[in-house]
């Protein structure tokens, strides 16, 4: 079996990410952030699904964005958003996916893995820039580039199996696979218990995409 590392936030995409790792035969290694978030719940989530879908080894790594702000899901003096709106939204945590692969892709290399997958999409999302076709396409770039590994000819790929889907077809697909979603936590000011606010944007996509898929919708929203 190939080893991969796969990033879980403990939400939706990254759940079914790593499902369809599993399902092409990967042993998969999961990894987290504690990054300053405003909440710990997506961390439990994430916790849950790691150890629902049978990873080999789950890592929590910890360090703090809310150091450098500019976020509303890592500086409580900026609001959550609960409609949408023009351009890239207050939610993007700055260079957020390229940090968060960076740990992935250094410990990859420790592992002796040369797969990454992370669930972004750039269907049905929020419109972050770290989120698109290119961004993976240069990251892994950089990868084959910055590494040992790479510069010997053992080259790295980063897969992003959901990133021309539709959230309805991401819930298709885990269902198929069998994720259980209810361990998932997708909202962005989810409470201590991980119940959903259910108004704010990633509230939003997740309940159209569990409505336009057929599939009835296990979030518990306070």
């Amino acid at each position: 079996m190939r080893d991969a590392v796969c990033l879980v936030s403990g939400g939706l995409d990254s759940a079914t990410s790593l499902a369809m790792a599993r399902a092409e035969g990967y042993r998969c290694s999961s990894l987290s952030f504690d990054y300053g978030q405003r909440h710990r719940a997506e961390l439990q989530a994430a916790e849950r699904v790691a150890r629902d879908q049978g990873v080999v080894e789950h890592k929590v790594i910890r360090f703090d964005m809310g150091a450098i702000g500019g976020s509303a899901l890592t500086d409580p003096g900026i609001d959550v958003p609960e409609s949408g709106g023009e351009g890239i939204p207050v939610t993007y945590v700055p260079a957020r996916n390229t940090i968060f692969l960076s740990f992935a892709l250094g410990w990859a290399e420790v592992l002796g893995a040369r797969d990454l997958f992370i669930g972004v999409n750039a269907v049905d999302y929020s419109g972050y820039p770290d989120c698109r076709p290119a961004f993976v396409d240069a990251f892994e770039s950089l990868a084959n580039l910055a590494t040992r590994a790479g510069v010997e000819g053992d080259r790295f790929r980063v897969q992003a199996p959901l990133m021309h889907m539709t959230k309805a077809e991401i819930i298709r697909r885990g269902v198929e696979l069998g994720v259980d979603y209810s361990l998932t936590v997708s909202c962005y000011q989810a409470d201590e218990d991980g119940r959903a606010c259910g108004r704010c944007d990633s509230c939003r996509l997740r309940a159209a995409g569990f409505r336009e898929a057929g599939v009835a919708d296990p979030t518990r929203y306070r």
